[in-house]
C-alpha cells in the first residue's frame, strides 16, 4: 500500500469537494479514485462503504465521511 492516503469520490460531492479544498490548503497528498468514472473503482470503494468520501489510511484505518458529513 502506498504512502499516503486513498480517497473515494464523486466528481459532483459538496462533502467530496470541501476534502479536496481543505487537503489541497493543508498540502495534504493523496490519491484520488472517483467512484462514478469507473466500475472498478466503484466496486473497490463498495468494499468500505456505500458513501463517500471513503479514506483510506496507509495503516488500514478508514474514515467515512469528511468533518462529520457525507456525500
Amino acid at each position: 500500500m502506498a504512502n499516503i492516503p486513498i480517497v473515494y469520490t464523486l466528481t459532483a460531492c459538496p462533502t467530496c469537494d470541501k476534502l479536496r479544498a481543505a487537503w489541497h490548503r493543508q498540502r495534504i497528498q493523496y490519491e484520488e479514485r472517483q467512484v462514478d468514472q469507473s466500475q472498478e473503482t466503484l466496486d473497490e470503494a463498495l468494499n468500505y462503504a456505500d458513501t463517500v468520501p471513503i479514506i483510506v489510511y496507509p495503516d488500514g484505518r478508514v474514515v467515512i465521511g469528511f468533518n462529520g458529513e457525507t456525500g
